[in-house]
């Protein structure tokens, strides 16, 4: 893996140094999108290390990995940027360390940049904007309801939606109808559809058994993660929401107006697909719901003060 773009792939161990061979058998591990992320960061590595006379892999110590951190900061990537940036390069010495390649791991210690991460950024839908899009949305056409509503009622990702399938959702469970995805990380889900979100689904399944549900409304192919950002932002400019929206808008939406309605953080959890429970947090700090902050309650408690 030089500064020139290489090839990682085949694996060809004869002709590897031992860098390439911990670059490649770490990427090996991962797939799609993060597989292209991982690598473009290794490559950055992998090209910096070199420019200065480092093989990337073996002597290099803790003051390598900060001073490389500190070149990505002079080169203007912002805080979590850098932080993003060191995801690959963190876990390609932590696995090489692991294979026994290199006898400790340089970059466990380095110190990132501090990045305050309490709350999501997204700006999802309030109540009555969710329910104006889910209404719109069918008005469009039952594939941008069926959408909709595996958007912003199931919370599924982007892809997670375009992916759906018609027999996806045929089985039923302890009385409900229930919905087979693989998520984030290849990781099974199944999910209770609730009789709205099945109404719509079946109104665009229509007569079909198998193949993909949702479809291009004129040529009839199965949509994929850029339909769905197309046929998100046409919902909202039809539900005239004054601002951009994305089909994360949805899922955010979806999470925080469950919150609202009283779903405990667990469930929320649950219904979000996350593992870790902080981070269905993040979205409940991002609520803005100043009708049951805190301060009216101290404020009644003190109130004869």
């Amino acid at each position: 893996m030089s500064s020139a773009s290489t090839i990682l792939l085949p694996f060809q161990p004869a002709s590897m140094s031992t860098a390439q061979l911990a670059a490649v058998s770490f990427l090996a591990r991962y797939s799609g999108r993060t597989h292209r992320l991982y690598t473009y960061q290794l490559k950055r590595w992998f090209t910096w290390s070199e420019s200065n006379g480092l093989d990337p892999l073996i002597g290099i110590q803790r003051a390598h990995v900060e001073l490389y951190i500190r070149h990505l900061g002079d080169s203007g990537l912002m805080d979590s940027s850098i932080v993003t940036m060191m995801h690959g390069v963190r876990g390609y010495f932590r696995f090489a360390h692991i294979d026994g390649l290199i006898a400790a791991d340089p970059a466990v210690y380095a110190r990132l940049p501090k990045v305050q991460q309490d709350e999501s950024r997204t700006q999802g839908l309030d109540r009555l904007e969710l329910i104006r899009f889910l209404q719109v949305a069918q008005t469009l056409t039952v594939h941008h309801g069926a959408l909709a509503f595996l958007l912003g009622i199931n919370a599924l990702r982007a892809s997670e939606a375009a992916g759906v399938r018609v027999e996806d959702y045929a089985d039923t469970l302890r009385g409900y109808r229930v919905l087979h995805l693989v998520g984030k990380g290849n990781k099974p889900a199944t999910m209770p559809l609730t009789v709205p979100v099945l109404r719509v689904l079946e109104a665009c399944r229509g007569q079909r058994t198998t193949g993909p549900l949702i479809r291009r409304p004129v040529s009839g192919n199965p949509i994929d993660r850029r339909d769905v950002y197309r046929m998100v932002a046409r919902i909202a400019k039809a539900a005239q929401i004054p601002r951009h929206i994305s089909p994360h808008s949805l899922r955010h939406a979806a999470i925080t107006n469950a919150l609202d309605a009283g779903v405990p953080l667990r469930d929320a959890q649950i219904l979000a697909r996350h593992a870790d429970p902080r981070t269905t947090e993040h979205y409940d700090r991002a609520r803005g719901n100043l009708d049951r902050h805190g301060v009216h309650f101290l404020t009644a408690y003190v109130a004869g003060v």
